[in-house]
């Protein structure tokens, strides 16, 4: 797998971006994640967005992560937030999403953010799994859905 840093607005991101939230509004029955994301929210060194490419050159897998600092949506000084993650159903399996979340908490860290922070829902049972199994533990909620029932927020320390 090829994985490169790309413009949250390039084709590919738009695409798979696309996908995700039709799974979103398939698995929650809604309109998909309404967080108001800006590509400038993703432009180093105050975020990041990574895609991977499989050995044919198609967009296989994504994620993100954008500085988050102290707010009225319950984000603190130092936060990472994660955007985004996403592997296409014929890609699962292999190891993707678990290797976009190794990079994206190596350069937030490098930036200096000292938290990756991220909020996911309980119709998502394996990306719970995921960021369960990489150091994740449950937080405070945060963000958008902050107040809502099947939102679940997770934290691990970067430094």
């Amino acid at each position: 797998m090829d994985f490169r840093p790309m413009p949250f607005d390039h084709p590919d991101a738009v695409k798979l971006n696309d996908q995700v939230q039709l799974e979103y509004a398939e698995r929650y029955g809604d309109e998909g994640d309404a967080t108001p994301l800006d590509p400038s929210m993703f432009v180093p060194p105050r975020g990041l967005y990574l895609l991977a490419y499989d050995a044919l050159g198609r967009p296989v897998a994504t994620g993100g992560w954008r500085t988050q600092d102290e707010n009225d949506e319950g984000h603190a000084d130092g936060d990472a937030e994660l955007k985004r993650m996403y592997v296409v159903p014929e890609a699962r399996g292999l190891g993707l999403a678990r290797r976009i979340l190794a990079a994206l908490e190596e350069d937030a860290r490098a930036a200096g953010r000292t938290r990756m922070v991220l909020e996911t829902g309980t119709a998502q049972p394996e990306a719970i799994a995921l960021y369960a199994s990489s150091g994740y533990e449950p937080c405070a909620k945060f963000g958008l859905y902050r107040h809502h029932e099947n939102s679940r927020c997770f934290a691990k320390p970067l430094t």
